[in-house]
């Protein structure tokens, strides 16, 4: 367990705009920092970092947080996990004190299946560096093929010995449960229910995700038989998903960032070459077809990609089968061949650094032109492969979100296909229909789906008293009047607690106590408000005050990401407001507390009237004595006189 002053430490350390930055491309606008939400696809940018609270807002899909939420949510970290990796970013040292055996007891299994991983690439790595056969085997094949000391220690390559039980045995010895590694793939359950190594007798290639952790392996054999597959890799897990995973992305998310690049190559030993050859934003598919979430994955940090393939048959299709996801994701795609059959690997190792970034440098050809190029080099003269050709180029540029792209590739393809810019542009048009036919027709499936599900009868009619757990969700909460006036109150919190009160004579109370002192007997229908007043009400009881930082970093979800988005907001006033040239002055909310303040009073304390009008009301429907009608009748009156008090401070309200 990390002791509390170790996650304080940490929590004062990170910068907001550090940490979001590693995986997302920020641009200034106005006070803030915005990109485009890797939490969500969107291509509007509508994420918004603000480095003086130190918090995010995505005003698309709703997530806001601090930076250890940040960590949390995209790598899917627990609370310890997302510290640790802070930790480690800004070279800080925890402290841990021993937990308990219940305590260990509950360790999240996530947290123990990286633990495992971890384990497990250190496990390969020593084999490769201090046993006698990981030297004289797998080591030496990683010298064989070129690679330097320091670049197999940066990939933590390792080697797994051509034994049937080795690591697992091993594994088991030091306390990991098998299920567990048969779960991450790293042994393989026979039928009588014993395990082997799924990865013996080959060299290792630790897959990491973002932030540097081992969540997988890919194991290549040194065997020559046929019999035996060249490369073995880990299976999905619950935490590896090949689908969005590209290998070597955690060291290259800053060189692509930096190069405002991307190269996309095909294998582990393309991208650990290019590294050696001093190219770093690159990254790999890992020999499996492009997904769209590895694509999400590469435009979080550019929109410019260049891929890299072998110079034959196979790679030229492999290359065309891939892109047209990419055109459709809006990032600008270029192809570079290598002549004779090389491979990025091989181009290196035969003729060197140097050679090889020029070679990238000069013979990167755009995409849509490329693909043109090719086909039309197979069509020949044909007329009907030729007119298939033409079809197959536009339905490309029809996946192109931009319209100025798409007017510049119509017009050059145009004189490359010997074609009319109008036919192509009809072709356009026709492919377009098509497609928007097809959406329309899937979004009335959808719509019927979800109408025939409105009209099944409720689940819960089929469950049993014994079956129904749980309280409502808070995101199930409605949204009414009542929860906006009392989050407004929270808002003034958050933002004003303490300015002073200067509007009373000579007072130097804070707007918090003033507050809290004017509302001490209302209750609170929404849950996370009334969370935020319980904190400012204990403090407040002490003579102290909360700092805002403590509801942004809150363990409870729920008052942070309220707390979030109350002092967030997506717009800023203008440069041309408030300057010298057009003598125009905007007041800043600062400047009129005291309404401010009165009217989040006023307003809920006329919404507790008419709830207590309304019961008197409900009240009178039944039968009262004399005494008591009179009694019940002269409380409703003075609230009904309170209520147009009220209405009349409001300036707003018309009481009937």
């Amino acid at each position: 367990m990390i002791k509390k002053e170790s996650i304080d430490k940490v929590l004062d350390t990170v910068r907001i705009e550090e940490v979001v930055g590693d995986f997302v491309e920020l641009k200034k606008r106005g006070t803030s920092l915005i990109g485009n939400c890797p939490f969500h696809n969107e291509k509007t940018p509508s994420f918004h970092v603000s480095v003086a609270k130190g918090i995010y807002k995505c005003f698309g899909c709703g997530v806001g947080g601090d930076a250890l939420n940040f960590v949390m949510d995209l790598e899917k970290y627990s609370y310890p996990e997302a510290i640790r990796y802070l930790a480690n970013k800004y070279h800080i040292e925890i402290d841990e004190v021993e937990r308990s055996p219940d305590q260990m007891a509950k360790q999240d299994k996530r947290e123990s299946l990286f633990a495992l991983s971890q384990w497990a690439g250190k496990y390969f790595k020593d084999q490769l560096w201090n046993s006698d056969t990981g030297k004289a085997i797998g080591l030496a094949y990683f010298k064989e093929r070129g690679y330097r000391e320091d670049i197999i220690k940066k990939f933590d390559l390792g080697y797994s010995p051509d034994q049937w039980t080795a690591m697992t045995d091993t594994a088991i010895k030091e306390g990991f449960n098998s299920e567990y590694l048969k779960e991450i793939g790293l042994s393989i359950e026979r039928d009588d229910k014993s395990f082997y190594d799924r990865f013996r007798a080959r060299v290792i290639f630790p897959i990491h995700n973002l932030t540097g952790r081992i969540i997988g392996f890919g194991g290549r054999t040194l065997k020559t038989e046929k019999s035996v597959p060249k490369y073995v890799n880990s299976p999905e897990s619950e935490i590896y998903h090949k689908s969005d995973v590209l290998y070597g992305l955690n060291f290259a998310k800053k060189p692509i960032l930096d190069h405002d690049s991307c190269y996309l190559v095909e294998g582990y030993a393309d991208v650990i070459s290019m590294h050696q050859a001093g190219v770093e934003n690159v990254v790999s598919s890992s020999g499996t077809s492009l997904t769209t979430g590895q694509i999400k994955l590469i435009s979080r940090y550019t929109k410019n990609i260049v891929i890299l393939y072998d110079g034959d048959a196979a790679g030229i299709k492999a290359s065309l089968r891939g892109t047209d996801m990419l055109l459709e994701e809006g990032l600008n795609v270029k192809v570079l061949l290598f002549p004779d059959g090389n491979d990025p690997d091989s181009y290196v190792q035969k003729y060197g650094s140097d050679a090889f970034k020029n070679y990238i440098a000069e013979h990167q050809e755009d995409f849509v032109f490329y693909k043109t190029n090719i086909l039309l080099k197979d069509a020949k003269n044909d007329p009907i492969k030729r007119a298939e050709v033409i079809r197959e180029v536009v339905q490309s540029i029809a996946l192109i979100p931009d319209e100025i792209k798409v007017s510049v590739y119509i017009r050059q393809c145009s004189s490359l296909l010997d074609i009319e810019e109008r036919v192509l542009l009809s072709e356009l048009n026709k492919i377009r229909i098509g497609k928007s036919k097809d959406r329309e027709k899937k979004e009335s499936q959808r719509q019927a789906e979800l109408s025939a599900e409105r009209d099944m009868p409720p689940a819960d009619l089929f469950l049993n008293d014994d079956e129904i757990t749980g309280s409502p969700s808070t995101a199930s909460v409605t949204i009414n009047a009542e929860i906006l006036q009392e989050r407004e109150l929270a808002r003034i919190l958050l933002n004003y607690a303490e300015e002073s009160v200067n509007w009373e004579a000579e007072s130097e109370m804070p707007i918090a106590a003033y507050l809290l002192a004017n509302l001490g007997d209302v209750t609170y229908e929404d849950q996370a408000t009334d969370k935020i007043i319980a904190i400012y009400k204990d403090f407040v009881s002490r003579f102290e005050l909360p700092e805002a930082k403590l509801f942004f970093t809150h363990q409870d979800r729920e008052i942070a990401e309220l707390a979030i988005s109350l002092v967030s907001s997506p717009y800023e006033l203008s440069i041309n407001w408030n300057d010298d040239k057009r003598k125009i002055y905007v007041p800043e909310e600062k400047e009129n507390l005291k309404e401010l303040v009165h009217q989040a009073i006023y307003r809920i304390k006329k919404r507790k009237i008419e709830a207590q009008m309304f019961k008197i009301r409900e009240e009178l429907k039944t039968e009262l004595n004399e005494d008591d009608l009179i009694i019940v009748l002269s409380k409703y009156q003075k609230l009904k006189e309170a209520e147009q008090l009220l209405g009349n401070l409001l300036g707003n309200t018309i009481v009937k």
